[in-house]
Order: structure tokens, then C-alpha cells, then sequence
């Protein structure tokens, strides 16, 4: 197969990008990617957006800003999924693609890049379980692949020493959010607070996650159950959508909490959202660098949170925040009373939470960690073509039209 001839960065121009994911629904993982294709510098790349199926609300968005293209796979056994993306990435003149998440994408995805001769293959990850769980299909694909991006060292290590790949192919590039963007609003939070119809001095409690089985909505609505038996001036927050809406909706009611849960859907607005809570939860099973925590930490919120992925890397139990095991009931709902009940506490937590997020979780520092790993490998592709063609050739060497004696 004829391979694309790599033109040196420094003639090359601004390098292409080509993000590929599943589709762009509003949620922490897809925010993320909106922020990081906005803050690249533009001097040095242009980025795109790939949709698998449908663009989604987040991809209509960025239709206004970069190049998308969408409805690549039509069914999981669609093969001409491969013709669709190779012609793509050899029409756009892709010098990079990032596969973002596990699934289809990331194996369509690097094959075809592969096939349409892309310099830098790489894929990012951002859990460590369902719907991040590699196959072994996936893993197939792993000699093609020159980076494995983790979201935090925990991350990391799991992917080398769970997923099997190789350690020098796996580079952490933690995640970052928009300090600016996320910021307590007193006069944000009084105008979210009337629309949800509740007093300024009802403590409230929020999460934002992706209505799936492994957030584990029901352990949040337990634990509401519990808090309000003793707290009952405290009211409750789902913001996001999906499979589990109607179970979610049943068990609301049958713990009586029908006036004490307001379930939201899926919303844009995060951080006005945000400035209207007092504290935030998340219940997951299994995380690896859930940016809806860092969202919660700029905006001054203390936050409550299993220990799972690299959660304790960002949470300093009783500091910023409390740490419980995941799937605790008691634990859970424990710790959330102790949050709703302490206003000084509650403060000081969420001075602590902000502080943290700023020292650590700039989205400056992970647009900078891709640009630097893509430049890098492309850097290290075009070295490395030059090498081979100033290489003298050798007797032994295997040329177009011929075969090497003794070649298996």
C-alpha cells in the first residue's frame, strides 16, 4: 500500500485535525471536546469534527465554527463505513485524527486513518469501564495506533496495566474546564432558583450525568430520600438525560420525593445551573476524570463523590470535598447531610474547591497537552521519513519489483 508523503511541520502549515466521536449530545465528555477544538491555536491547527451517526446539539453548534461531516456508519455491521472515512480524511488532507471514546469509532476510526495514510493516529479515552471498555477488536488495532490518551495517572496506569497497552504509547493529559466560564453568580443563582420555584434559603443539591445505569442515579435518589427525613428544607437536582429517564421518574416518586427532585433534562446552560446549587453529587460506579467535578469545584461547590478512577485526585477528602465508597448508601447519604447541613462548611469547601481547580484543571493546560502530543508525533513521523529516505540502500535490501531470497 502506498503510504502519504509527510511534509515536514515547518512547511506544512496549519495541521488538520480531525476529532472523531459517536455524536455530540450535550454531557461532559462532548463539552470538553467543544472547548478543546475552540481554544486550539489556529496558527498551528485547524481542527474538525467527525460524527459517526447524527451531529447532535453540540455538533449543530460547531457546524457554525469548523468543519463537520456526520453519518459515516449506518449500522454496527455497515461496511462501507470504510470508502466513507478514507475518501474523507484523504479529501480533507487529515494530518492527525483522535478517536474520542471507545466503540466503533475507535476502531473505524484508526483503521481507515491507517488506510488513508494520516501521520498521527490516536485514540482518548475518558473512563475506565462501560461505555469506555476496550474490546479486544479494539486492541487489535494497537501496532497502528501511536498514542493512547488517558485523562488523569490513575487513568493511565489502567489503560497500561488493564487494557494491555503499551506504556510507551499512553500519555495522560488531565482534563480542564473554563475557570472563567464557571464561577458562583449571585444574581444567576437567584433567577435559577425562581425558576425552579424554590426559597433562597432551601439548600440544594445537584448532579449532572448522563441519565446510563453506571451514574447511578438511584443511589442519589436513596440518599435524598434519607436527607430529607432530617433535613426537610433541602431540595434535589438532575440535570441530563437518557435510558433511565422512566425508572429514574418511577423511583422519584415511589420514595415520595415527587416535590423534593426537580429532573431537568438536558441542558446547555451548566453553569447557571451550577450557581444555583449549594453542593454537588455525583454517584457513578466507575469514573475515570469526570468533568462535571471540576465544573462543580470552579463554581464553588463542595462535592460529594465515590472513590473511583481518579475522583481522589481532585476530591481532598474533607477539604474540598467527601470522599465515600461507591454503591454506599449509608455512606452516600451521610456525607450529603453533613455537606447540606453546615452553611460555614459548605463555604469553606467550596473556597477550598475553586482554589484546587485552578492550580490544576485549566483548560490551558490540556488544549496545550494535545497540541504538544500532536505536533510532537508528527514532528517525530516526518524525522523519521527522512531518515529512511536519505538511507543509503544496502544489498540486502528489499526493492519495489523484487523479493528477498529466502523471504517468508
Amino acid at each position: 500500500m502506498q503510504r502519504r508523503k509527510i511534509t515536514p511541520i515547518e512547511n506544512r502549515g496549519p495541521l488538520r485535525i480531525m476529532f472523531l466521536v459517536t455524536s455530540m449530545p450535550v454531557g461532559g465528555a462532548e463539552t470538553l471536546l467543544v472547548n478543546l477544538i475552540r481554544c486550539m491555536d489556529r496558527n498551528r491547527f485547524a481542527p474538525e469534527l467527525c460524527c459517526m451517526k447524527d451531529l447532535g446539539p453540540l455538533g449543530e453548534e460547531m457546524k457554525q465554527e469548523v468543519p463537520t461531516f456526520q453519518r459515516m456508519l449506518s449500522g454496527k455491521y455497515d461496511l462501507r463505513v470504510v470508502p466513507r472515512l478514507t475518501e474523507l480524511f484523504r479529501m480533507r488532507q487529515i494530518d492527525a485524527i483522535v478517536t474520542v471514546g471507545a466503540g466503533d469509532k475507535m476502531f473505524w476510526g484508526r483503521l481507515c486513518a491507517y488506510l488513508a495514510g494520516v501521520p498521527v493516529i490516536a485514540s482518548a479515552i475518558h473512563s475506565t469501564g462501560w461505555p469506555d471498555s476496550i474490546n479486544w477488536l479494539n486492541r487489535r488495532l494497537t501496532s497502528i495506533t501511536d498514542r493512547f490518551i488517558g485523562v488523569a495517572e490513575p487513568h493511565g496506569k489502567h489503560l497500561v496495566e488493564v487494557e494491555g497497552f503499551p506504556a510507551e504509547k499512553v500519555t495522560v493529559i488531565p482534563n480542564g474546564i473554563d475557570t472563567y466560564r464557571f464561577v458562583a453568580n449571585s444574581a444567576t443563582r437567584q433567577k435559577v432558583r425562581a425558576e425552579w420555584g424554590i426559597a433562597d434559603d432551601t439548600v440544594v443539591a445537584g448532579i449532572v450525568a448522563a441519565l446510563r445505569p453506571e451514574k447511578d442515579h438511584a443511589l442519589f435518589l436513596k440518599a435524598a430520600a434519607r436527607v430529607v427525613e432530617r433535613l426537610p428544607r433541602t431540595h434535589f437536582v438532575i440535570v441530563g438525560d437518557g435510558p433511565e429517564r422512566t425508572a429514574i421518574e418511577t423511583l422519584r416518586d415511589d420514595l415520595g420525593l415527587t416535590d423534593h427532585v426537580s429532573l431537568l433534562g438536558s441542558r446547555s446552560d451548566i453553569p447557571e445551573l451550577l450557581s444555583g446549587m449549594d453542593c454537588f453529587v455525583l454517584t457513578s460506579k466507575n469514573e475515570a476524570s469526570p468533568v462535571s467535578i471540576l465544573e462543580a469545584m470552579s463554581t464553588s461547590l463542595p462535592v460529594v463523590a465515590p472513590r473511583v478512577g481518579s475522583i481522589p485526585d481532585a476530591i481532598d477528602d474533607g477539604v474540598n470535598g467527601l470522599l465515600v465508597e461507591a454503591s454506599n448508601l449509608e455512606q452516600t447519604a451521610e456525607a450529603m447531610i453533613a455537606v447540606m447541613q453546615g452553611s460555614k462548611l459548605r463555604a469553606e469547601m467550596g473556597s477550598e474547591a475553586r482554589s484546587k481547580v485552578l492550580r490544576y484543571g485549566s483548560l490551558d493546560a490540556m488544549v496545550g497537552g494535545y497540541q504538544d502530543l500532536i505536533s510532537g508525533v508528527y514532528r517525530q513521523k516526518t524525522q523519521k521519513a527522512a531518515q529512511v529516505a536519505t538511507k543509503p540502500a544496502t544489498s540486502g535490501a528489499i526493492v519495489p519489483g523484487r523479493s528477498k531470497v529466502g523471504a517468508s
